[in-house]
Formats: C-alpha cells, structure tokens, sequence
C-alpha cells in the first residue's frame, strides 16, 4: 500500500482534491518511525509538529496539581495529533505532553511546512479548518461526558469510540481518561460484563 493512502483517504472525505494538490501535499510531509514509550512533546516546550498517525498509538495528557497524570486524548490510526502551540500565530509553551504508547508511525507537518502547503494548494485550508472543527467537537463532547455522564455510560462511550484500545493499553489509562480510579473501572467492566 502507498505510504499516502491513508491520510490521502483520510483527508479527502472533507474536501475533493486534484492529483497534482494530493502530490503537493504528500511532498511536504515527513514519515516518522517512532519507538514506543518516546514522549515527542514535553511540558513547557513548543510544539513543533502535526501528525497524522499511520500506525501506533499515542496519548496526550498533562500532570495535575497533585502529581497525576490526566489523559487528554488518545490517538489511534488515521487520527491528527497536535497541541494548540503548534502555530505561526501562538507562540505560548505546551502544557501537555505527547507520548507514543506503541510503536508508532506518522506523516507530520512543522509550522513552516505546513504554512507552505496552504500558500501552495488553498483548498487545505478548508480541510483542516473541517477537521479543526471536528476536533472541536469532540472536544466539547467529551467535556459535557466528563461532567454530565455516569462512569458506566462514560465507558460505554469510550468503547464505541475506541473499541480496540482496552487490548492495546493498560487499564489505569483508559481510567485516566475517563477521570475515574482503575479500581472503579474494574467494577464497571464487571458490572457491564453481567449485562
């Protein structure tokens, strides 16, 4: 398969795309092989980096005032992942780290090449603004789960989001993500086990 394929596919389900935009595009990413367990953005530096995950699966999370580390975000296959000081415009250190849970491979943008595909092919301005939005969306939802949803309905929703990751990460992150203890968690997946 096309080392391509994939975020081609991906990112043309927003917006139709010639050839020639397509090789533009391609032209100006960098593939990226990366060992698991590798934290490619660290707290209080600049995010230098888009990626779109290939392969693998990373998280994204900050420590809390007590230490804790809070999972912001998982992203698995055909998934972008970033942080907002990823910018020409915003020049502010990250408060989050970016950390590969498996071996990972990506297709990634910097700042300037990115700003180079947008002056060269303008039709991805579009698609990334769709795919900001999306994020935006989830983002939000996640917020109202976070706030309004049971643990139960919590981790329900979580599975339908991410069916495969409770056989690909340990069971304290997916706690983590949910805001929840993996104690209660392991009552959770008992008591939805029963049903």
């Amino acid at each position: 398969m096309d080392m391509f394929e994939q975020i081609n596919t991906s990112i043309s389900r927003y917006v139709t795309f010639s050839k020639e935009e397509l090789d533009t595009f391609n032209s100006l990413l960098e593939f990226r092989k990366v060992p698991k367990k590798t934290i490619m953005l660290h707290e209080g530096e600049m995010c230098n980096f888009e990626a779109f995950v290939i392969k693998g699966c990373v998280r994204k999370y900050y420590i809390d005032h007590n230490g804790f580390e809070v999972i912001l975000q998982f992203a698995i296959e055909n998934a972008w992942v970033s942080d907002t000081s990823f910018s020409n415009y915003e020049t502010h250190p990250s408060r989050i780290f970016i950390e590969t849970m498996e071996e990972c491979e990506f297709l990634i943008f910097s700042p300037e090449t990115k700003e180079e595909l947008l002056a060269r092919a303008p039709k991805f301005e579009r698609a990334f603004r769709i795919l900001f939005e999306r994020h935006l969306s989830v983002t939000q939802n996640r917020l109202f789960n976070t706030i309004a949803k049971t643990a139960m309905e919590k981790y329900v929703e979580f599975l339908e989001l991410y069916p495969t990751l409770p056989q690909r990460v340990a069971q304290h992150y997916i706690a983590s993500y949910l805001g929840i203890s993996a104690e209660f968690l392991s009552k959770v997946r008992a008591k939805l086990a029963k049903q």
